[in-house]
């Protein structure tokens, strides 16, 4: 198995312990992916993007955790437009499943916004979108 290296993209505020739940599922053995967690919590500016941007690009994919202000969240818009930009797959995790999540605004139309089980991580992580 081929083993991806995967940029988390959160809500800081109001996710980090989904974060941390997704990097507990990359520990696992028959994980198909590791998560370069290479966050910058710095205030939002032009040199945050360029050390996002840097990141990403070491990265094999994007995966955008989707919480209840994802829709707020300026960081995770600026990382998906950067994950964009540098052509770099990407995909949506429904983060709580009990409440109302929002895809980050500069997603597209046509992303779908996928259920967070193991199975269907594994299979996004390879390719299935």
């Amino acid at each position: 198995m081929n083993t991806k290296r995967a940029f988390i993209s959160f809500d800081f505020d109001h996710d980090a312990e989904l974060r941390d739940a997704l990097v507990g599922q990359a520990k696992n053995p028959d994980s198909p992916f590791a998560i370069a967690d290479w966050s910058v919590q710095e205030p939002f500016a032009e040199k945050w993007k360029d050390q996002v941007r840097e990141r990403i690009r070491k990265t094999d994919l994007t995966i955008v955790i989707c919480g209840e202000h994802t829709h707020e969240a300026k960081g995770v818009a600026a990382e998906l437009t950067i994950a964009q930009e540098e052509q770099k797959p990407y995909f949506l995790l429904w983060g709580r499943p009990q409440k109302v999540c929002h895809k980050p605004p500069m997603a597209r139309r046509s992303d779908k916004v996928y259920e967070w089980t193991w199975n269907n991580l594994k299979q996004l992580i390879e390719g299935a979108r």
